[in-house]
This record gives C-alpha cells, structure tokens and sequence, in this order.
C-alpha cells in the first residue's frame, strides 16, 4: 500500500460533519459524504481576496474560471476555519499557467505574504515538478521545505527534512494536457497528500511542535499569473472531525 492510500484508510472511521444538508452529485455518485462547495451556476459561498480583483474570477458553462489579466487573487471558501478535509476536484489550464489550492491558510502576520499556508501547487504540463504535482510551503518565519511531484516528506521536530520517493507516483504522462484532471487532498493532523488523476503526487508529515505549525484556516484557489487562465469543476468537500 502506497503512503497516500495509507493516508485514506487512517481517516477512514472519523466522524463527518456535513456543510450541507441537501444531497449533491457527489453523494449520488457514491462518494459518501462529500458535499458540493461549487453550485455550477454561480460563486455563491465564496469570495475573492482582494476584493479588487472580483472580476477575475467567474462562471462559465459549469465552472469557475480564473483569469489573470484581471488581478492576481485567490476565490477563498466561505467556511474560513477548516483543519481536517478530503476535498476533490478538477481543474485545466487551457494555456500556460500556475495555480494551486491554499489550506490552512492565514493572514501573514509577517507582511512577506499576503497569507501563511499550506499549497498544492498546480500548473500547466511543462512547468516543471517543482511546481505541477507539489507541496509549497507558504511559511514565513519557519523554512519552506521542497517537497516536488513524487516525494514523501518527513519533517522532524527539529524542522529537519528527509525525502524519499513515492513508489507508483503520478507521472507526467499521466496528466493531461490542457484537458481535465482530478485531484484529491487529504488532511488530517499532521499529514498533508494529493493525488492527480488517481495516483499519488506528494505528500508530508511534519512534527514540528503544534505552535509552529497550522491547524485551521481558509481554502483558497489561486490566480498566479497575470495573462493565465485557469478552470476548476465539481469541486467537493468532505469535513473530518
């Protein structure tokens, strides 16, 4: 067993808090428990940050789209105290481009970032593995450890890390360029994983003591770049308590 499908059996069991009382597409596709944070219609539930940059963000024929010729931002979730989820979701990149989901995520304190947060980094075929496939520390005041598409990093209580590789870890020629791609993220504690279409990208687990780490904060998709362009579909959530 793989460290991401390790990461799903030990949440399995948890207590799921529902955000929504009515039933979703997920629910009917058999996903029990998730619950839609997108109606496919409009961006209720979700704001952008800064509020400038609103036009940035919009729906077209069933999905959010991000445009960055009309401001860098981010289209942050509503419930803005989350620490442990399984969110699901699709996104394509038309073009070029550098996007992502923050969770955890805060208000820097520090002024180097507009938020502190944990990021899956995502982007266009061709950007490199630094970036499409992931883990990006968005951590002033503590080191923002590499861990790129295929590594399983372990970051000790000293903040030292060791890295080593995912066996069967989603290849390049596993994502589809400029097509759709599904992604799951799973947190719970101190263990940070995502898969893209159904293998595992990269994955973390930090024992750094608690008050140097994040437990809770917002959801945020993220527009990069300005003159990119970025859709995201059936995007579900799944609350673990």
């Amino acid at each position: 067993m793989n460290h991401f499908a390790s990461l799903l059996s030990w949440t399995a069991g948890f207590t799921i808090i529902f955000i929504a009382s009515t039933a979703t597409a997920a629910d009917q596709k058999g996903e029990a428990g998730f619950v839609s944070m997108f109606d496919g219609k409009s961006l209720d539930g979700w704001s952008v940050m800064p509020a400038k940059a609103t036009k940035a963000w919009t729906v077209e024929k069933g999905m959010i789209v991000g445009n960055g010729d009309k401001g860098r931002s981010y289209l942050v979730f509503d419930n803005r105290e989350i620490a442990d989820f399984e969110m699901k979701f699709c996104y394509r990149f038309p073009g070029k481009g550098n996007s992502g989901v923050n969770i955890r995520a805060i208000n820097d304190k520090t002024g180097k970032r507009q938020f502190q947060g944990y990021h899956v980094d995502l982007g266009h075929v061709g950007i490199g593995k630094q970036v499409l496939g992931a883990w990006d520390f968005h951590t002033p005041g503590r080191r923002e450890h590499a861990c790129f598409r295929g590594d399983h990093l372990v970051i000790d209580k000293n903040d030292k890390p060791t890295v080593t590789k995912i066996e069967g870890a989603v290849t390049l020629a596993d994502i589809h360029k400029g097509g759709w791609n599904e992604v799951h993220v799973v947190v719970k504690g101190n263990r940070f994983a995502f898969s893209i279409n159904g293998k595992p990208s990269s994955e973390f687990i930090e024992h750094l003591p608690k008050e140097r780490r994040l437990h809770k904060g917002m959801i945020q998709l993220q527009l990069h770049d300005p003159g990119m362009i970025v859709h995201f579909k059936d995007v579900t959530i799944k609350i673990l308590k």
